[in-house]
């Protein structure tokens, strides 16, 4: 049979099997006049044998994004990826043990082109502990390539296979207990360009949601083992991009300039949870839903599947910080899915006002970083902890944690919040404020002779070392009286029941 003949009768089936189900056809006919590549490529496409000397991709770490392929014929890749086990921070003062490809989690970034054929690398280092392979979604073949790259400890694994779909691929390592190994980090994307390429933009950022499993509770200091228990009932510790929460705020936040285009490769490790993937104060012009080849556009919230992907582009039109969230919103807020882009440039009024408050959506986040925090946290352990460490720490903390209510400058907002600055009601028994932290308060207060009729919810989000920091740090601001807080006395009064309060009080 013709290749003409084939694509004729190929499209006929497509147009009979959409006339059967009473829907229009999804696929348009392709005839003689756009037999090419790039028409063919929107289904399936070898496009022949690999053409000139061998190319070794150039793998990137998140969120970085190699460049495009720039090629017009299929070429034999050649990919090395290294798996490494190594321990790293998860967050501030908080360490966990990833299992990576390429030393990162997300693992390194995979760029190539439909139709080439990939020659891949899988070495395991040799301090590894386990064993691990590579399921790539990208490739047709039993197990995604899993069988062909088990590889122990010190050996190295190869098998080729052909890029014939194009699109944006999760791999991920498929060794038992495979979920396991994905929740410890074991993921990434591939990129398949189509033959044309991809349109130019001004930015590509690689950003992959995970969620992780810890013995301790979120943000709990020092080192924490996985938890296979919660792993197993899909009750993760944290929800990350890029593996770490801050990878994608403050000082390593995402950047751009008013009037520009930015495409995010967005992935979704999972093992277990699904994304609802959002940009505040931005709507994306174009998603490739799955990564798939048919577009929306004018879009406020994708949802990228656990092992999904997707590619999501819009335009920059004002300055300021634009914070990428899960919009399953307990877990940007209380389990980590936030990032940043920072876009800088003129502003324009007509589009927007211009007033941002970036405590009100980025909280903790808004501070350039949390060293204070994880300077705290090791002190700690070390048993050296300082009231000016507290301080510090405690200083970041309130930014986010409180801020928004009793202000920046310890004011508080008239009738409604009280003021903590100066604060008569403090200074008469500084100890409350552990139980009120702890255990919330409701009902009539009178603060430096001012009475308020408000709600204090109890802030069981955070952990005993950071409300003591972060009271440390408010009876040592604002002409308050001073003093510290320990961790344990903070522990202690959490047990505690709290006291009834009296009347006035």
């Amino acid at each position: 049979m013709s290749r003409s003949l084939f694509l004729i009768l190929a499209a006929a089936g497509a147009l009979a099997l959409a006339g059967c189900s009473g829907k229009p056809s999804a696929v348009s006919p392709v005839g003689e006049a756009d037999a090419s590549p790039a028409a063919i490529a929107a289904t399936h496409g070898d496009f022949g044998p690999p053409q000139g000397e061998p190319i070794h991709a150039v793998l990137t770490s998140p969120p970085h994004v190699p460049p495009p392929v720039n090629r017009n014929y299929p070429a034999k890749v050649i990919v090395e990826l290294e798996v490494v086990e190594k321990e790293m921070p998860i967050s501030e003062g908080v360490s966990y043990t990833f299992w990576t490809f390429g030393g990162t989690v997300p693992g390194s970034f995979i760029r190539v082109r439909q139709g080439d054929t990939v020659e891949f690398h899988l070495k395991n280092a040799p301090d590894s502990k386990m064993p691990h392979n590579i399921d790539l979604h990208g490739v047709t073949g039993p197990g995604g390539g899993a069988a062909s790259s088990f590889t122990a400890p010190g050996h190295e694994s190869r098998f080729t296979f052909k890029a014939l779909n194009q699109g944006i691929y999760v791999y991920h390592c498929a060794t038992a207990p495979v979920g396991m190994h994905i929740a410890n980090g074991m993921y990434g994307l591939i990129l398949v360009e189509p033959p044309e390429g991809l349109p130019k933009v001004d930015h590509e950022y690689y950003v992959m949601q995970g969620d992780f499993y810890t013995t301790g509770k979120y943000r709990q200091k020092g080192h924490q083992p996985f938890d296979m228990e919660k792993a197993i009932d899909e009750h993760p510790t944290y929800v990350l991009f890029n593996g770490r929460e801050g990878a994608l705020t403050g000082d390593n936040a995402l950047t751009a300039k008013t009037n520009q285009t930015v495409r995010l490769f967005v992935g979704n490790g999972g093992p277990n949870l699904v994304s609802s993937f959002h940009v505040i104060g931005e709507i994306f012009d174009k998603v490739q839903p799955e990564g798939g080849t048919v577009a929306q556009h004018n879009v406020q919230t994708t949802l990228i599947p656990s092992g999904g992907a997707a590619m999501v582009e819009f335009h920059t039109d004002v300055p300021g910080s634009y914070v990428l969230v899960d919009h399953s919103i307990f877990r940007a807020f209380n389990k980590g899915a936030l990032g940043i882009l920072k876009v800088d440039g003129p502003e324009d009024k007509t589009i927007y006002s211009g007033k941002e408050v970036d405590s009100v959506y980025l909280g903790d986040r808004s501070e350039p970083n949390l060293k204070a925090v994880t300077t705290a946290a090791t002190a700690h352990a070390a048993g050296t902890l300082t009231k000016a460490e507290q301080v510090a720490a405690g200083k970041q903390l309130f930014t986010g944690t409180c801020s928004v209510c009793h202000q920046a400058n310890g004011e508080g907002l008239p009738n409604v919040f009280p003021p903590l600055a100066k604060s008569d009601f403090l200074a008469a028994d500084p100890k409350r404020a552990m139980t009120i932290v702890t255990h919330g308060l409701s009902g009539k207060v009178t603060v430096n002779g001012h009475e308020y009729d408000s709600v204090m919810p109890p802030m069981s989000q955070l952990n005993d070392d950071e409300v003591a920091n972060i009271l440390t740090y408010v009876l040592n601001s604002w002409g308050n009286p001073g003093g510290q807080f320990s961790k344990e006395e903070v522990t202690k009064a959490r047990a505690e029941a709290p006291a009834a309060a009296a009347p006035e009080h």
